[in-house]
């Protein structure tokens, strides 16, 4: 099982899937996503806590301040 930093809290993530889980029958799953920003080209990998905190239609700069906070 892989894992992943939030850029929002810090906290490490599971990220279920992959080589790791190929032989096994583990059916854990991922707890966050990348969001992928067109007006800056940045990604920003996220628990799924972190992604309730954020506003509607999110911007690179509320991440950022996810972090902050």
């Amino acid at each position: 099982m892989a894992k992943d930093t939030c850029d929002g809290c810090g906290e490490q993530v599971t990220i279920a899937g992959g080589i790791a889980n190929l032989w096994t029958l583990e059916s854990d799953s991922t707890g966050g996503m990348t969001l992928e920003f067109d007006s800056d080209g940045t990604e920003h990998f996220l628990c799924f806590e972190c992604m309730e905190r954020l506003p509607d239609d999110p911007s690179a700069t509320d991440v950022e301040a996810l972090s902050e906070s």
